[in-house]
């Protein structure tokens, strides 16, 4: 599970205590709203979204199934709550839940699908995320009172504990072949699908047309402060209504917050190239330093500390005093790029690192 220490709190302390800006590099959430998009959040036209009757999120929403090739869609305030709202929708009580192992949805939301929604997870283990085919089929078994039923397959495209892993379009239409032939509905944590597109050069619609939900979140790399949009069926949207509201995820004039969102779709989604580029200039640093790191795929990357004969916790701390803020995971240190760390910041993170490792 994750490490306690999964944010260090003192670490923008540290930083100012070691002079400079801090290096924040904990997470593509700690990204701030730009200056257009907060021009754009303070001009909104706002309505009762609790209602339908906010313009500002229906156009969120619109695009958003546009671009994900679904029909209808609906915002909610976190990327949790899409996955809390879609697994509700879905499932039946006891279904089972197919997920890899390390899948955010059975890993880091406190179990909130086993409590809201009486689901138990069958954990598969995949490569860095990604499992084949055949754990659909192993999961499956005939109508039975005995055996407890696959109610869903999910997917996370791209893996966050994989270190931003990317699912392969052929094994991902394996496994989505395979819960389809039983009739087995897929949703997909898309939480940094984005990443996915501009990593891949595959149109979001291509991952997001042929699953029956699939959500994407605007509070990481696309930079706004609030908003994430699941999408699927016009039945499954309004069915997915009655759980936004039961979740407490009905708002009113969140509007400002789709406008942040609708700024994101136009300016920060290219951009992410940007990042991809920042995680493979930062992880040729500290593979140059004698760092054990995971490949570079998209924006996030793991370091074993351990293969220079440090933990990760003590690095973590060592490393805040110096100006630069990582995460701890397992064991491990975690790193993010995202559009509040440019190449200098880079270039500072690993300095940090070589002056703590006492390295040039």
């Amino acid at each position: 599970m994750a490490d306690a220490r999964l944010l260090d709190p003192g670490a923008a302390a540290s930083a100012a205590a070691a002079g400079g800006d801090l290096v924040d590099l904990s997470s593509d959430t700690q990204t701030r709203p730009t200056v257009g998009m907060r021009a754009a959040i303070a001009a909104a036209e706002v309505g009762d979204e609790q209602q339908r009757g906010d313009p500002t999120v229906t156009a969120l929403c619109e695009r958003v199934a546009a671009l994900l090739g679904q029909e209808a869609a609906v915002m909610l305030p976190s990327g949790l709550m899409c996955n809390l709202v879609a697994i509700a929708t879905h499932t039946s009580p006891g279904d089972l839940v197919l997920v890899e192992r390390a899948a955010h949805i059975a890993r880091a939301e406190a179990g909130g699908s086993a409590l809201v929604s009486g689901v138990q997870f069958e954990v598969v283990d995949g490569e860095r995320g990604v499992f084949g085919p055949e754990a659909v089929a192993a999961a499956h078994a005939e109508p039975s009172n005995y055996w407890p039923q696959l109610g869903l397959v999910a997917l996370e495209q791209t893996h966050n504990f994989g270190g931003g892993s990317l699912w392969p379009l052929d094994g991902y239409d394996a496994v989505v072949a395979a819960a389809h032939e039983r009739d087995v509905p897929v949703h997909v944590d898309g939480a940094r699908l984005m990443n996915a597109v501009v990593a891949s050069g595959i149109d979001a619609a291509r991952w997001g047309g042929g699953v029956d939900s699939v959500w994407i979140d605007f509070t990481k790399g696309l930079g706004a402060p609030l908003g994430a949009v699941l999408a699927g069926s016009h039945e499954f949207i309004e069915r997915a209504w009655r759980f936004k509201h039961r979740f407490g995820g009905a708002m009113r004039q969140a509007g400002m917050m789709a406008a942040g969102c609708l700024y994101a779709l136009d300016h920060h989604v290219e951009r992410l190239a940007d990042d991809h580029a920042n995680l493979a200039r930062l992880r040729d640093g500290l593979v140059a330093l004698g760092l054990d790191v995971t490949p570079a795929d998209t924006n996030i990357v793991f370091i074993d500390p351990r293969s220079v004969g440090r933990e990760a916790a003590e690095l973590q701390s060592a490393l805040a005093g110096r100006g630069v803020r990582v995460s701890v995971v397992s064991g491990r240190l975690r790193a993010l790029t995202h559009l509040d760390v440019d190449t200098d910041g880079i270039d500072r993170a690993v300095e940090a690192f070589a002056a703590e490792l006492g390295r040039a």
